[in-house]
């Protein structure tokens, strides 16, 4: 052929057949380029970056909780923390990517640089052998072995010529508790093992529990790169983490650890099975200490939720279990009697009684009742003061007699859940709180018996057939130690999220809201006889606490088991608050099924005079010593102490009096 001769239409032809081939070629290269690219883009990015980079959480920190510095006045604010997080670090593989050589090499030297637990030590060499790209095989490192495992670790894989983040680790954060079981039952903690979605932990009661949607954060993401070329340093945070809030509690650690120690020798020397105590600011209804023993330590928290016996330890009884209050109950009846009579006075009616009045307690029949009531000891005649000083139950019982006959059950009971909130929670920021029970005229019980007969006013006089918390106690004793105000407890004075406070229950509009419930002078009356029960011939004189003064009234009850009394489980109580003028705290102490058994030289174990009113003392002394509160009562010393002069002490001219009147009246 010519190479100068025009192509014929065949040659022609077959180059447009080879151009139009060639074009469609490309256009279908484009075409997947563009699909891959655009459409299936994001997909192949994943892909391509699960080869070459992971992702792991980067752990927000939990809210701490803070010790109350405030409550000793004068002194700088020195913040403690109950409970925060601190820093740890697990340890992971990439086993596709040691060679198989190398394998029992490395996993012999992590073994012998971070010694784990027993469980991860005799698995951790399988770990090298799955198929897969991720093996935790150590967890929980402190910073220290952390930093001397990659120290060993990238000197050996840069000389075996091994991916550095063949080996990588994530940090993470544990639970800490400083002071150990200090107010464990109170703050309880969170669990290690957390939800593998949201890397949250499941708190396990407690502060933990309520104060957790404060505490609680956000996990961030950090990204890690595979490749030998880059280590574990250049890593980098791809989403901040958002940590939690800190909440500022009302508990002073120092007053706490004094209430456990007491409470301890008290709960040994008294052989109880358990025991609690309740410190509040009477004013502010702020908690200052919260104890029980046996005590619950948080870092254990495992042993006590998988033995059936210790979980017991970890309720926070003096809030979840409501019993019958005994004679602590007659504070509350001598009140509502005086009420009463102010009532009575205002309708221009005949009063119902007088604390002066001399009362005939010889006999305790009562309507409705087919068994008489009797007092531990017997008394011919007494007044509003003996009836409290002696803790008579027919006394308190003639009293809820006369309130009952003039303004009736009704009034007696609405004064009972509104005066002073029994029948109610108090609103603690607690789980599992015991509203207790309150009986109610005309209300049936499940099983179709009336919760308020007869009778059922002079039990309640004396605390019986009405089940009451130890913090619903103690904050009806706020009433008598602020001159008549119902407060609200709380556990919280402040929450901060970042530096800004969020939640602030120190500023007066809180306690704005509290109720005048009980006028002063009545508070008064109330307080002066309780003040006879630490005192000599009262029912709790080692309760006195040297060198102030104090009042409060002890109580004794049977617990209630199969649905009869036990005369050999009983709960026992002494609540009061010191000093009596200017109260710093009411401190209630409680004894669950103390010895019953006679104590020479003090009486009956299981009374809350003997059992529990030492340790009132005992804590009393020396957190009024730790607050720094002067001694009000500077000649109430025991006997040999230099400083003791009886005739000079708080109240001894009035306890004088009064027992030279009840020997008059009882010969």
């Amino acid at each position: 052929m010519n190479p100068e001769s025009p192509p014929n239409k065949s040659q022609l032809t077959r180059v447009l057949i080879i151009a139009g081939f060639l074009f469609g070629l490309f256009t279908l290269l484009i075409g997947q380029f563009f699909r891959i690219q655009i459409f299936e883009g994001d997909d192949w990015t994943k892909k391509a970056d699960r080869q070459h980079f992971f992702d792991v959480t980067e752990p927000f920190i939990r809210g701490s909780f803070y010790s109350n510095a405030a409550c000793k006045k004068g002194h700088p604010e020195l913040w403690q923390k109950f409970a925060f997080d601190i820093q740890k670090y697990h340890l992971y593989i990439d086993p596709e990517s040691i060679p198989e050589g190398k394998k029992n090499e490395i996993a012999h030297k992590i073994l012998s640089i971070t010694n784990p637990e027993d469980k991860e030590k005799s698995g951790l060499r399988e770990q090298f052998d799955k198929v897969s790209r991720s093996r935790k095989v150590v967890s929980w490192m402190s910073e220290e072995t952390k930093t001397t495992l990659l120290r060993w670790w990238f000197g050996y894989a840069k000389k075996n010529k091994i991916e550095s983040n063949a080996l990588f680790v994530v940090g993470d954060t544990l639970r800490s508790h400083p002071f150990g079981k200090l107010a464990g039952q109170t703050l309880h903690t969170i669990q290690i093992k957390k939800d593998e979605v949201s890397q949250k932990s499941y708190p396990t009661g407690g502060l933990e529990l309520s104060c957790d949607p404060f505490l609680r954060g956000r996990v961030g993401k950090r990204r890690l790169a595979r490749s030998p070329r880059h280590e574990l340093e250049t890593n980098q945070v791809i989403v901040a983490p958002q940590h939690g809030s800190d909440v500022y509690l009302t508990i002073n650690h120092c007053l706490q650890a004094i209430c456990e120690e007491e409470l301890e020798k008290g709960v040994r020397a008294s052989k109880a099975r358990c025991g609690w105590a309740v410190m509040m600011d009477p004013f502010t209804g702020e908690i200052l200490a919260l104890a029980q023993y046996p005590f619950f330590y948080p870092d254990q928290y495992e042993s006590y939720f998988n033995n059936k016996e210790k979980i017991e330890d970890t309720k926070i009884k003096a809030i979840t279990d409501a019993n019958e209050p005994g004679s602590v109950m007659k504070a509350m009846t001598i009140a509502c009697a005086l009420k009463a009579n102010k009532v009575l006075r205002g309708q221009g009616k005949k009063e119902l009684f007088s604390p002066a009045e001399k009362i005939d307690t010889s006999h305790g029949s009562f309507p409705g009742r087919g068994k008489a009531l009797t007092d531990t000891h017997f008394h011919h005649w007494l007044n509003m003061n003996m009836g409290i000083q002696k803790s008579s139950n027919i006394y308190a019982a003639t009293l809820a007699s006369r309130i009952v006959k003039t303004l009736g059950n009704e009034w007696y009971r609405h004064e009972l859940e509104t005066t002073f909130g029994l029948g109610k929670k108090t609103g603690i920021e607690l789980p599992s709180e015991s509203a207790g029970v309150l009986p109610t005229p005309g209300k049936k019980h499940p099983n179709g018996k009336l919760e308020w007969s007869i009778p059922t006013p002079y039990s309640l006089a004396m605390g019986h057939n009405v089940q009451v918390t130890s913090l619903q106690l103690a904050r009806v004793f706020a009433v008598f130690a602020n001159g008549g105000t119902l407060v609200t407890p709380t556990m919280i004075r402040k929450i901060v999220k970042d530096g800004e406070t969020i939640v602030d229950n120190t500023q007066g509009l809180r306690l704005a809201t509290f109720s005048k419930v009980v006028d002063s002078d009545i508070v008064a009356e109330a307080v002066k006889a309780m003040k006879f029960t630490t005192k000599d011939g009262g029912t709790a004189p080692s309760a006195n606490i040297w060198g102030y003064s104090e009042a409060g009234k002890t109580g004794t009850s049977m617990k209630i088991i199969n649905g009869a009394y036990s005369n050999q489980k009983h709960v026992a109580t002494f609540v009061g608050f010191s000093p009596v003028n200017n109260p710093a705290f009411v401190l209630l102490v409680t004894m669950d099924e103390p010895f019953v058994g006679y104590v020479p030289g003090r009486g009956k174990n299981h009374m809350g005079g003997i059992c529990c009113a030492p340790v009132f003392r005992e804590i009393g002394r020396r957190s009024l010593e730790y607050l720094g509160i002067p001694p009000d009562d500077p000649y109430g010393y025991p006997t040999g102490d230099p400083r003791r002069d009886p005739k000079k002490a708080d109240w001894y001219p009035e306890t004088e009096k009064l027992k030279g009147l009840y020997q008059s009246w009882n010969r």
